[in-house]
């Protein structure tokens, strides 16, 4: 099996969706003689951040001289940069040839596993081959019927920011998602959570008391913006100084709770020492996150596709490009709550452009441009991405500014509008 037909195997199952439940993966990993056993781990739940945050912690440990896998979902470009291993993604033979090797056992099943469950056992199989000191496993849908959740017991599990996400299979309420969540959370393992409500924050506590795990909280009160601006920002968690690459307050929070974490894997005995996380920290790289990939006119791209995610993209807008004109491309996924993500993002838009992502969920551009319409601004129409891009730079010209938003199937698209792989 080729590069080539081992991504058309994997995609070739897509249509059995997303399905809850960890049988499946678990005969499939028997099958490839457990390659998760005697692994560490690090592994994060959540509805927003979590991506950003195992990428923090990656870069750290990587930093810190540990090879380090990283396994996380969906792609912006490539299937590849789903697995990693210290920065660089798997190569298209490995990536073959681990495919390969699973698909004999996977057709072998009675229940044939979804496509997130055959690139879990390949990443886990991948890291163990590898030889990785440690994995950050970010999970898929949820926590506790995550594919990721086969594993035994992390060094730490992270839960991030809980917001309401998949609410048709993870309940309808937060409290509801987060003991969905907090299923990833193991008897005995310290866990680290992202500064949550109260009545979220309980949910997670009882799960700890109930495993004895030990909780510990990010304080946001203890971090300190020293210097912000559109190339990066630095600050100050419990007195120790970090400079970070990735922009917004939400990224602060996100480092917050990836020190925790650190801080939880030193009293483990992991070697963590301060300049190289910060260093880890300075590393980082995590694309299609309120990224800049293009000035005059300036061009912002962020894979945010629900209210969470929304409330930070307006608040960065208008507070790095406060007296700007700003055009906002959006694109997004009709199974999303796309009409209150775009009511907070209206907030910081002076015209639109309303473009098709690339997925077979896609809002098409044309509906989505009747509920703009709503909002008594500039709208145009461009399902294709490349001319919608093209429309939004005209739109804003070299004064003005371009943030596009609403789906990460759009971002690999855009990116690469930009010679950005």
């Amino acid at each position: 099996m080729d590069y080539k037909e081992a991504l058309e195997y994997t995609n070739g199952v897509s249509w059995l969706g997303s399905k809850p439940g960890l049988e499946r993966v678990r005969e499939l990993l028997e099958r490839l003689g457990r390659p998760q056993d005697g692994q560490r781990y690090i592994h994060i739940a959540g509805t927003n951040g979590k991506g950003s945050c195992a990428a923090l912690l990656a870069s750290v440990l990587k930093c810190c001289g540990y090879k380090t896998g990283l396994f996380t979902s969906p792609y912006l470009f490539r299937f590849n940069e789903r697995m990693q291993i210290n920065g660089k993604q798997i190569e298209d033979e490995a990536l073959a040839d681990i495919v390969s090797r699973i698909k004999p056992p996977a057709e072998a099943m009675e229940q044939h596993p979804t496509e997130f469950e055959l690139m879990t056992a390949a990443a886990l199989l991948w890291f163990k081959e590898q030889s990785c000191d440690i994995a950050v496993l970010e999970t898929g849908l949820g926590g506790r019927l995550d594919a990721t959740n086969v594993i035994d017991s992390p060094e730490v599990s992270v839960i991030m920011n809980i917001g309401l996400d998949h609410t048709e299979v993870l309940g309808d309420t937060l409290e509801k998602i987060a003991a969905e969540k907090a299923g990833i959370i193991k008897p005995g393992r310290p866990c680290v959570m992202y500064q949550q409500s109260e009545s979220v924050t309980e949910v997670i506590r009882r799960r700890c008391r109930e495993l004895g795990s030990k909780l510990t909280a990010a304080d946001f009160s203890k971090i300190d913006r020293e210097f912000d601006s559109i190339y990066g920002q630095s600050f100050s968690y419990k007195g120790e100084h970090y400079a970070l690459p990735l922009l917004g307050e939400h990224q602060l929070k996100n480092a917050a709770v990836a020190l925790e974490a650190v801080e939880q894997l030193r009293k483990l005995g992991w070697k963590l020492e301060q300049g190289d996380v910060e260093h880890g920290v300075y590393a980082v790289s995590w694309p299609g996150r309120f990224e800049i990939v293009h000035e005059e006119p300036m061009f912002v791209v962020d894979g945010g596709h629900n209210p969470q995610c929304a409330q930070t993209v307006r608040d960065n807008l208008l507070n790095y490009f406060p007296e700007t004109h700003r055009v906002l491309l959006v694109g997004m996924l009709s199974d999303k709550d796309w009409a209150g993500t775009l009511d907070i993002l209206n907030e910081a838009a002076a015209e639109f452009v309303a473009t098709t992502p690339d997925s077979p969920r896609a809002l098409p551009a044309g509906e989505l441009a009747e509920y703009l319409e709503n909002y008594g601004k500039p709208v145009q129409v461009c399902p294709d991405i490349k001319e919608a891009v093209g429309a939004a730079m005209d739109a804003a010209g070299e004064e003005g500014m371009v943030c596009a938003v609403g789906s990460l199937y759009s971002v690999g698209p855009i990116r690469a509008c930009f010679g950005l792989h």
